[in-house]
């Protein structure tokens, strides 16, 4: 064994110290730029929320920035309260929340503004509400307007009568889509509407009780794949299935293959992948330009290279307000759902 002198020896170790220091100088440049947090009010059995943790993790990716995802585990808005009070208190660089419910939440999402946090708004709530919290912009699906859409093509069918099937009881927002609906038809959301509950078994036993309890029944509106899934099985063991009119929010993949099959007739679609990916990027461009102006921060987003590539791989397409943007409402039906299928669950 050959063994080193000192000037050899003392060679290495500057070699060795600027290796370290080289490798300290690299990482510190891949070091995401902001903290944010995401606090949204879905339960934990509620899959439809992957979707938006993907789009996360991409727009984390793509503006270099750490987002952390957090919920109450069975839906709790009491629970989802005390998340968004120990946001303010960890002083994130930025909140994005639900507004699941407007009275219940304002107070824990005023500590966040008290602070001169920056907030986003997602999902569930209304514009209006949106910009009363202070938040920079809205993020989401008009519920009432997708719900009546949605009922407007019902109507057309020849639907006058319909159940609401509503997981989301605990979501006073939720109540909106059904209200629209039926509007739309001219009848009273209020005796239309199940509160399901989140337990497949029990939505399956109550929906089938409702339609055995009202054989005139016109038509069936799901809020979502935790009431959907359940009911396509009522129906099916009722002999409904394609018989009787069916249509949901949102889309996985059992609503794909209930739509192909004929037993849904469409899903509305507000592209869950934009609620999660704009808000990050709102957040991080509001962060880099240093700027809250939603004119600038939607200038910025639009002229992202990265962001445009996303929305062309999984054909996407959200809608531009003024102040706000809107991820739906769309419709997939057997006549555009293989453009969408290929990412169900994931990024649609």
């Amino acid at each position: 064994m050959r063994l080193c002198n000192g000037k050899a020896t003392l060679r290495i170790l500057v070699a060795a110290l600027a290796l370290t220091a080289g490798l300290a100088a690299t990482t510190a440049a891949r070091a995401a730029d902001a903290h944010f947090v995401l606090i949204s009010h879905a339960p934990d059995s509620d899959s439809w929320w992957n979707t938006i943790k993907n789009a996360i993790k991409q727009a984390d990716e793509d503006f270099n920035v750490e987002t952390d995802y957090r919920n109450p585990p069975n839906g709790d808005i009491a629970d989802m309260a005390r998340l968004i009070e120990q946001a303010a208190a960890r002083n994130y660089d930025g909140v994005i929340v639900t507004i699941a419910d407007y009275d219940v939440l304002k107070g824990s999402i005023g500590k966040v503004t008290e602070k001169h946090i920056p907030l986003v708004t997602i999902n569930s709530g209304t514009e209006q509400q949106s910009a009363d919290l202070g938040a920079i912009m809205h993020i989401g699906q008009p519920e009432y307007t997708a719900g009546k859409a949605a009922g407007e093509k019902a109507k057309a069918a020849g639907v006058k009568s319909f159940l609401c099937v509503n997981h989301y009881a605990t979501n006073p927002a939720s109540f909106e889509r059904c209200r629209g609906f039926a509007d739309a038809l001219g009848v009273d959301f209020k005796t239309s509407t199940l509160d399901a509950g989140t337990d497949p078994t029990g939505i399956q036993s109550k929906v089938s009780a409702y339609l055995r309890n009202h054989p005139d029944t016109g038509g069936v509106l799901a809020l979502g794949p935790l009431s959907a899934a359940p009911t396509i099985k009522a129906l099916q063991q009722m002999g409904l299935a394609g018989k009787l009119w069916f249509a949901t929010f949102d889309f996985d993949d059992d609503i794909a293959k209930a739509i192909k099959d004929g037993t849904i007739k469409f899903a509305i679609d507000q592209q869950p992948y934009l609620q999660g990916y704009i808000a990050v990027a709102v957040l991080a461009i509001a962060r880099h330009d240093h700027t809250t102006d939603p004119v600038k921060i939607r200038e910025a987003l639009q002229a992202n290279p990265k962001f445009q590539a996303r929305l062309s791989t999984y054909g996407l397409a959200p809608s531009y307000g003024p102040r706000n943007i809107g991820s739906g409402p769309g419709f997939i039906t057997k006549e555009n759902i293989d453009k969408v299928i290929k990412y169900a669950g994931q990024y649609r």
